[in-house]
């Protein structure tokens, strides 16, 4: 058996497509062949930093090529330090709470950030939340004052549905708090449903085209972002269960329904790479309405390419191999993984028009108070060197 061939069978198209060369596709190939997964698959050698403190503000740098995610466009998502935001200023002269955390992603290089909410230390400037129009005029004079862009928060969405008066109320504040901020981008940490019914995601596209159209007359693009189930099949057909639901699948991905049913001058998405690769690595066989099993390997680069501009913010959290945790990936910094930026960014494109954010859902440490600030660095660092490859 061949694994893993794209729906046309020609394996070898696909693995060009994602930049992992021959001898590697094949070793894959065979080792799921044999039963055995041994390594996520179509993972790729990871992409350092050289030459770090120079050459990263520059679009050439000595032959290189230009860089795949311009200076402007370098962002991390402060879920990343959030240890940092929510230290005590008392109790350590870590950098603490979101005044001195900016000052201090400034100095990695960082330009953008994006929210995890609006909370830190309550003996930090400004206290303990700062999810009010006072507490975001704040936080917009300490981004302006580090040179820093607010580009996304992983806030508030309304659970009900058909919305409460007070969810939207809560909604327009949290689009008053975007838009003080300076965002063009506001959205959660959270996929759209966690069912796998197509009922239930034509439920959440109405809700999503409702909530993106009281953003879009705010100024605001809405995004949602995925974690790996979302990029997992929908159950569309085949014989029903006792509940009357369908058990099989027609190989049409969750998100990639809900992009069809989502308008896209309302709806936008932000996708977790990491977790595109997880998805990878989980969801490559689905059985068929006639109860057959077929493969089909998710290509998270080619979903992106094809719906490019409903993809303004990407996650980019990287990942080393993982044959026991069932994902296929432990989460590392940026940088010091296997999944292939390089190759990701440069099919995507667009690269003034993307902001990806690093992340690193492991950065805090219970021992190690300086950790994520630290790794945020290293992160800053490798995300800056990505250049694309000369040919």
């Amino acid at each position: 058996m061949t694994a893993f061939n794209d729906e046309s069978g020609t394996g070898d198209a696909l693995r060009r497509a994602l930049g992992v060369n021959r001898r590697r596709f094949l070793s894959t190939c065979t080792a799921v062949a044999a039963g055995a997964i041994a390594a996520p698959v179509l993972g790729a050698s990871p992409a350092l930093a050289q030459d770090r403190g120079r050459g990263h503000d520059y679009d050439h740098d000595h032959g290189r090529g230009h860089v795949l995610v311009p200076p402007g466009k370098r962002g991390i998502i402060l879920y990343t330090v959030r240890d940092a935001t929510a230290r005590d200023p008392l109790a350590s002269d870590l950098p603490s709470g979101f005044r001195e955390v900016f000052k201090q992603l400034a100095r990695h290089g960082y330009r953008q950030v994006e929210f995890a909410g609006y909370n830190q230390h309550a003996n930090a400037p400004g206290g303990a939340s700062l999810e009010s129009v006072a507490g975001a005029r704040l936080l917009r004079s300490w981004l302006d004052d580090y040179g820093l862009r607010a580009q996304g928060n992983h806030g508030f969405i309304p659970s009900s549905w058909p919305l409460t008066t007070a969810d939207l109320d809560t909604f327009k504040k949290h689009l008053e708090i975007a838009n003080i901020l300076g965002m063009d981008h506001m959205g959660t940490g959270g996929d759209p449903t966690g069912s796998s019914y197509p009922a239930d995601w034509d439920v959440a596209a109405d809700k999503w085209n409702a909530l993106g159209k009281i953003a879009r007359r705010e100024g605001i693009k809405l995004y949602t972002h995925n974690h790996d189930s979302a990029y997992g099949f929908l159950l569309d057909g085949g014989p029903l269960d006792a509940q009357g639901r369908p058990t099989r699948s027609s190989g049409i991905r969750k998100l990639e329904y809900f992009l069809k049913a989502t308008d896209p001058k309302l709806v936008w998405l932000e996708m977790d790479i990491f977790w595109a690769h997880v998805a990878q690595y989980k969801f490559h066989t689905y059985t068929a309405h006639d109860g057959s099993t077929r493969e089909k390997v998710f290509d998270p680069a080619g979903l992106v390419a094809r719906n490019n501009k409903r993809y303004p913010l990407f996650h980019a959290k990287d990942g080393v191999v993982s044959t026991t945790n069932g994902m296929g990936y432990d989460m590392v910094p940026f940088g010091t993984g296997v999944i292939d930026y390089t190759t990701f960014f440069s099919r995507v494109g667009e690269r003034n028009y993307h902001n990806p954010m690093v992340e690193d859902d492991n950065s805090p440490s219970a021992t190690d108070p300086a950790q994520s600030l630290r790794e945020a660095k290293i992160s800053y660092d490798n995300l800056a060197a990505l250049r694309a490859r000369r040919h």
